[in-house]
């Protein structure tokens, strides 16, 4: 059986451990509250944006559709997978997750495609990749301290670059999209080339009765770039509030863990401490009796 005195230490240490996990909850739960106003704040514009970017494609016949060079639609000969994790650790299965279904996105591209390519947005993510040899062409640093300030931009930005010099013919994004604090749904969703409508849709019906003002092609030239910078803007503030509300869960169970092993360490203390006190009195009546003898 243990010492008192190192069962004292162990509920010492747990008891650090549970403050920590504790103001790490805290912490995690105001960040999640900032984080989701800003993803409820952005989806009925891109939802919005989405739709009208359908609407004007759907108003185009035959190769009309790819009069801009990001509706191109040239296979997936070259692949890119834009990879979003967090910089750090203990949020539970946050990148866990999303680095597992890279790596299957990535086996299963492979055999169709002849290039499979990495970006990464995250070091837990282009660690997971590094360590696998799965090749990494570009790593974004520190773009979640920088979600208001133009880093979505400077995604985009390069992502189209490399799209329009045809480095690659397909471009996705892998991330956890954000349900609530406990739950998150991992995406492979495609960005480049921006996807066709389906059937007729959102203004499908509707759409040969549109108006443009500027032309249409002035139009495309500004609202395509828009859509591909708000899916991935979108992509980001979803991936930043599931990473922040992964880590108060994780935080949450770890407290509630530490509460219960205080409590077994407590009552091993006071039942180590009750058989020493026990036996000290039964050496003391014991010499007692021996000096009657």
């Amino acid at each position: 059986m243990p010492s008192l005195k190192s069962i004292r230490k162990r509920i010492g240490s747990v008891k650090s451990t549970q403050k920590i996990t504790r103001a790490m909850k805290m912490v995690a739960g105001a960040r999640l509250a900032r984080a989701q106003a800003r993803i409820t704040a952005l989806r009925p514009y891109a939802v919005k944006t989405g739709d009208v970017l359908k609407q004007v494609v759907s108003t185009m016949e035959g190769d009309e559709a790819t009069v801009h060079p990001l509706l191109a639609n040239r296979g997936e000969g070259r692949v890119l997978f834009v990879l979003l994790s967090s910089d750090r650790g203990l949020c539970g299965a946050f990148n866990t997750n999303v680095c597992r279904a890279a790596e299957r996105a990535y086996r299963e591209q492979t055999g169709k495609s002849d290039v499979v390519e990495f970006a990464t947005i995250g070091k837990k993510g282009r660690d997971f990749l590094t360590r696998r040899g799965i090749p990494v062409v570009r790593h974004f640093e520190g773009i979640y301290e920088r979600l208001d300030t133009g880093s979505p931009q400077q995604v985009s930005d390069w992502v189209m670059g490399q799209f329009l010099r045809e480095r690659y013919d397909a471009v996705f994004i892998i991330f956890n999209e954000f349900k609530n604090a406990i739950s998150q749904i991992v995406r492979v969703q495609p960005v480049l080339p921006v996807p066709a409508p389906t059937g007729e849709g959102e203004g499908g019906s509707g759409g040969s009765n549109l108006m443009f003002e500027p032309r249409r092609d002035v139009v495309l030239e500004r609202l395509v770039p828009a859509y591909v910078e708000v899916s991935i803007q979108r992509a980001l503030l979803d991936s930043n509030a599931a990473e922040h509300g992964s880590r108060m869960s994780a935080m949450d169970a770890a407290t509630r863990n530490a509460k219960q092993m205080i409590s077994k360490l407590t009552l091993q203390y006071n039942r180590a401490r009750q058989a020493t006190i026990t036996k000290e009195l039964m050496e003391i009546i014991g010499g007692a009796e021996a000096i009657k003898d």
